[in-house]
């Protein structure tokens, strides 16, 4: 099985988890796992140990655990290329997510296989990490948010753990320019249409998280998609 066909089949097999949470909720599953190249860099890359527990901060519908869960099935069955490293099997999965509708589709489709908080990261308590999971929120938070939510995770992870933290660069010219209107629209159909976004240019994230305690590495994270986007590893100082 090729690298191609193995992530259309996770895709698949991770999106049938979201039936019970009803067709909304699987196609978004389908499509967002199969185009978003995070998902697959995650496994590629082996970003997440083995037994980590793992704290996912705007979980969504909690399209991650969902994916891991796929990619251990698919290893257990022999259906796992060489060129890659085995998928990590979690001592723990939680996730956090501000919108109720999203914590309802991940509590029906994930049951037992994590722990799905609604909450707010800004105040919700984090407890203790191996891995800290970040895609695509903090430039919703203004500057403090920001920092304290950096500051919280640090002390979460303890002295080995890692920060995986996907944001746009707001360097990115017309690539980041699209990936904002996307974000506006996207508050536009939840109703903030007046809530501001917070974003950062590459050397401005990296400060930052060099001011809260890490030391960070950039992966360029918009394969195959018309967006800035770039995943960080950062680790304690």
């Amino acid at each position: 099985m090729t690298a191609e066909q193995l992530l259309k089949r996770l895709a698949r097999v991770a999106a049938e988890r979201y039936r019970p949470a009803g067709r909304t909720a699987c196609y978004f599953a389908r499509g967002k796992l199969r185009r978003d190249p995070v998902f697959a860099a995650l496994l590629a890359r082996g970003l997440i140990p083995e037994g980590a527990r793992l704290l996912d901060l705007g979980c969504g519908q909690g399209l991650l655990a969902a994916w891991l869960d796929a990619a251990s099935a698919m290893h257990r069955g022999g259906q796992w290329p060489e060129s890659w490293p085995p998928p990590p099997r979690l001592s723990a999965f939680r996730g956090i997510e501000l919108m109720p509708r999203y914590v309802e589709r991940a509590r029906r489709a994930l049951g037992a296989l994590a722990q799905i908080e609604c909450a707010d990261i800004r105040s919700a308590a984090y407890g203790a990490a191996d891995v800290v999971v970040v895609l695509d929120v903090l430039h919703y938070l203004d500057p403090s948010a920001q920092a304290q939510v950096l500051q919280r995770v640090r002390a979460s992870i303890g002295s080995a753990g890692t920060l995986l933290l996907r944001v746009g660069n707001a360097a990115g010219g017309w690539r980041f320019s699209l990936s904002r209107w996307v974000d506006a629209a996207v508050l536009y159909l939840r109703g903030n249409r007046h809530r501001r976004l917070y974003c950062r240019t590459l050397p401005a994230w990296s400060a930052i998280l060099e001011s809260s305690g890490f030391t960070a590495r950039a992966i360029p994270m918009s394969a195959g998609t018309p967006f800035a986007n770039v995943l960080l590893v950062a680790t304690p100082q």
